[in-house]
């Protein structure tokens, strides 16, 4: 298990920073909006306002603001506001011994996923897989609840009263939950970041994919040996993938239906309107019977 982070409380400060894709600073309105709903105070970080091409300023730039906020003892939590692509092209470079030793909430998901695999194995920390800021404004209000977990130590509990579930494989898991965007853990595959996924539990969603592409993906991990050893599988949101659920439903049952491990469907994680955020890192036990998902706090 990764340590966890401390607790964040009414008045902290935390800071918002573009990791990845241009940010669009005139639409910040409703994430501040909720941090202040939150009783939270921010600083705004230049790569809100960075642009170089596909990305949120330079790699140089990107890498100092994350170092900054890191650095700041001020600064509680760092939350992302945008996702698209870039946060690969800073793993290298960023110092995880630094983070290590100012441990707080990094919250993001998408792009983030890269992040998410360095943060988890080379800081051994905990992070926060949730709703990008800057979509506040499209999340449901279950969705928004979930940032109170960042308030005080809970364990998570998902069950079918959030979303109907399916389960492909039977059986109970506990091992540590990893995982986020499939395409950005295939991307980790042959780095020095790359996905660790023995014994552990592993998430996946995805977001506007062919059944093809989806499949290709699939595949890659699979030879890759990355679904040889694994603890269980939480199937998250696959959302615009132009494939009926059914479709959908059949590819996961070919590669998860026979590893001999409990493997459940239809969680609202991922690119939805509801997006369940939860910590990455950490505990969780995986029931496919009773369909249930338990998750230890992140924080203490």
């Amino acid at each position: 298990m990764k340590s966890t982070v401390p607790h964040l409380q009414k008045g902290d400060t935390v800071g918002l920073v573009a990791l990845s894709s241009p940010a669009q600073p005139e639409k910040l309105g409703d994430a501040i909006a909720f941090l202040e709903e939150l009783g939270l105070n921010y600083i705004i970080g230049d790569t809100i306002q960075a642009k170089q091409d596909y990305l949120a300023g330079s790699d140089e730039e990107r890498l100092a603001e994350f170092h900054e906020m890191v650095r700041n003892p001020e600064v509680k939590a760092i939350f992302c506001v945008k996702g698209g692509y870039g946060s690969a092209r800073i793993a290298e470079k960023i110092d995880y011994g630094l983070l290590e030793e100012n441990p707080k909430v990094f919250w993001g998901f998408s792009d983030l996923t890269y992040l998410h695999c360095a943060i988890n194995e080379y800081a051994n920390l905990v992070t926060f897989h949730g709703p990008l800021l800057m979509s506040v404004r499209r999340i449901d209000d279950l969705s928004k609840k979930m940032f109170l977990q960042l308030f005080s130590p809970m364990e998570l509990q998902y069950t079918e009263d959030i979303s109907p579930l399916t389960t492909i494989a039977p059986g109970v898991a506990r091992g540590e939950i990893i995982g986020g965007n499939l395409r950005r853990l295939v991307n980790t595959l042959g780095t020095k970041f790359e996905v660790r996924t023995e014994g552990r539990i592993l998430l996946i969603e995805e977001l506007g994919e062919t059944i093809p592409n989806i499949d290709a993906m699939l595949q890659q991990l699979k030879q890759a040996r990355k679904l040889e050893q694994l603890a269980g599988v939480v199937i998250g949101s696959f959302t615009q993938t132009e494939a009926d659920e059914a479709a959908l439903l059949a590819l996961m049952k070919d590669y998860f239906a026979d590893l001999g491990v409990p493997v459940v469907a239809g969680f609202k994680i991922g690119h939805d309107s509801t997006n369940i955020a939860i910590p990455l890192g950490v505990d969780a036990i995986l029931d496919a019977q009773e369909r249930v998902l338990k998750i230890l706090p992140g924080v203490h």
